[in-house]
């Protein structure tokens, strides 16, 4: 497994990691835990080492489950969590179909610590704000994980779907060695300002949702149905008619994937890894068989005429459907 350093915070990871979310939360029921288990141990065995979760996913479980499954690997792993939201007002840290946010400096150590706990270690490797929160000055956050890593709590300081003011704003306070934003064929957005204040800045880009939630493997399309706790359901992006527009992008993939000898996932992800050297995409999965083929991606080598020939064709298709509801939506980009 190659090695990416995160810009210049000095943080090496695994050029892929593993987003944990769907072992726990979002995409059904939970998975079996111990099955979750083998895999996440497999995961580290095929050269992964940096892996994603969140107090809110569960919420708490993930963390419990990540942190039984790699504290006996502790030496080899990254570990990334996250704070930010108020999992006081409702357990899923949800109010009135929008998340409830608290990033008041308090409400961060008191994450920290019980985040500590679950995952059985002795100092988050790199702890992210979920959500920027409109009512708390980002400069008291950044301040309040300063001293986390002062502290010896916290390695790391990141953001999740933040803005370009923003990300500048906390980086003259604390150095953010990443932001997590939704980064892929048919989500570019980050592309206009996002990555190139990133590179300015020195800060490395994990993509989550590298494969559409899903829909980029091709193993989606308008005719599937979702279990009723799946939030695919909710989204704008996955209803039938979406689905069925969307199909271009997925044909597309899956023409350069039978030239390559791969999947359309493995070309997905090579190409995120083909955008910049410092960014690290996190697919989620729950089944062994996905593990090794998005691994496969890793040496998987895309040729600049690959890769204009990706961004030409794919510059034709207009995705449809909005990746969010509103007030899911209205949380990014601040």
């Amino acid at each position: 497994m190659q090695k990416r350093l995160l810009g210049k915070s000095g943080l090496e990871v695994s050029a892929l990691g593993l987003g944990c979310m769907g072992m726990s939360f979002s995409y059904g029921p939970p998975k079996d835990k111990q099955e979750m288990i083998s895999l996440l141990r497999t995961a580290v065995e095929r050269g992964v080492t940096f892996f994603d979760t969140a107090e809110v996913y569960g919420p708490f479980i993930n963390e419990e489950l990540v942190g039984e499954a790699l504290a006996p690997l502790r030496d080899q792993v990254v570990i990334a969590t996250k704070f930010g939201f108020d999992t006081t007002v409702d357990p899923r840290g949800m109010k009135g179909g929008a998340p409830a946010l608290n990033s008041r400096p308090e409400h961060i150590r008191q994450v920290a610590e019980a985040s500590l706990k679950r995952l059985r270690i002795d100092v988050i490797d790199l702890f992210y704000q979920h959500r920027v929160d409109p009512d708390v000055p980002i400069e008291d956050v950044a301040g309040a994980v300063k001293e986390l890593i002062q502290e010896g709590k916290v390695r790391h300081f990141g953001l999740s779907e933040a803005g370009v003011q923003t990300i500048r704003r906390a980086h003259a306070v604390q150095s953010v060695a990443a932001l997590q934003s939704e980064y892929s064929l048919w989500w570019r957005r980050p592309e206009t300002e996002i990555l190139p204040t990133l590179e300015k800045l020195g800060i490395g880009l994990v993509a989550y949702s590298p494969l559409g939630k899903g829909f980029l493997t091709g193993k989606i399309d308008a005719d599937t149905t979702f279990d009723s706790t799946d939030f695919r359901t909710t989204l704008p992006r996955f209803t039938p008619e979406a689905r069925k527009a969307n199909q271009a992008l997925v044909d597309l993939l899956g023409t350069i994937a039978k030239q390559k000898n791969s999947t359309p996932a493995q070309i997905a992800l090579a190409w995120l890894l083909a955008q910049k050297p410092w960014i690290v995409p996190i697919p989620g999965t729950t089944k062994l068989h996905r593990l090794d083929e998005n691994i496969g991606a890793v040496a998987l080598e895309l040729t600049v005429d690959d890769l204009r020939k990706i961004d030409s064709a794919a510059a034709q298709i207009e995705v449809q459907g909005a990746r969010y509801p509103e007030k899911l939506e209205q949380l990014t980009g601040r």
